[in-house]
């Protein structure tokens, strides 16, 4: 089946997201926007999702439990789990590897923890922005000990991405696909990047506001409407080399 996807959104957790970004609010308007599933991929954490994924299933939207991670290269990373106790399991294990910065809410945003009412039941203290001690190395074998996938995010941006900040993908970075924004030169990058020619490219939202959320446009062809579908889809690509 052809479902309409955006696998890379953010809520209320991430400091740089809106607060009216909540994981209702997400959800319903990803929904109202014609999307069939959707990933909540926050910076370095995983605490929404649970909520995301509760109010997926009362209005009928898949919700991949998922993280933008920061690697040790600044390098960030859409991580995708097959289900929250796995998603949170991961995100514990980032939480150990971050450098133990307090947030400034006055200068970076809150960080807020809600349920699936959208009450707040906690905030995160560590700043989410910062860069875990996860090297991009071994990010692909860490991520699948946690039964997930994972692709390097906007390759085609100025900062945060694999070619800004290394200038290369490598055959050893274990990588299956990539994610462009709408407004990449496909054709560009694929000439100065041999390794791109043929690669599975995921155009996501990276929506942190409302507003942000794009109509449903992308596709992907899944046998069901599941995280364990998009999972087994990503594992079994070939290897970018």
């Amino acid at each position: 089946m052809e479902l309409f996807y955006d696998f890379h959104t953010h809520s209320c957790l991430s400091p740089c997201g809106d607060n009216d970004m909540t994981p209702y609010n997400l959800v319903n308007m990803s929904k109202l926007l014609g999307l069939d599933i959707i990933a909540l991929t926050d910076h370095n954490s995983c605490k929404n999702c649970g909520a995301a994924v509760k109010v997926g299933e009362e209005i009928g939207l898949t919700v991949i439990p998922g993280m933008e991670l920061c690697t040790s290269e600044e390098v960030h990373i859409v991580c995708l789990f097959p289900d929250v106790g796995s998603a949170m399991r991961f995100s514990d294990y980032i939480l150990s590897t971050m450098p133990p910065v307090k947030n400034r809410p006055d200068i970076f945003g809150e960080q807020l923890v809600m349920d699936e009412r959208d009450n707040v039941v906690g905030k995160e203290e560590i700043l989410l922005t910062l860069a875990s001690s996860v090297s991009i190395s071994n990010v692909c074998e860490l991520v699948a000990g946690y039964g997930g996938v994972c692709y390097p995010a906007h390759i085609d941006r100025s900062s945060y991405s694999v070619l800004s900040n290394l200038g290369m993908i490598t055959e050893d970075m274990g990588f299956c696909a990539v994610e462009m924004t709408a407004d990449a030169d496909r054709d560009a990058l694929k000439k100065n990047h041999p390794i791109l020619d043929g690669a599975k490219i995921f155009v996501d939202s990276d929506a942190h506001y409302l507003e942000n959320l794009k109509d449903a446009e992308n596709k992907i062809d899944l046998p069901e409407n599941s995280a364990r579908a998009v999972i087994d889809y990503i594992k079994n690509l070939p290897k970018l080399k």
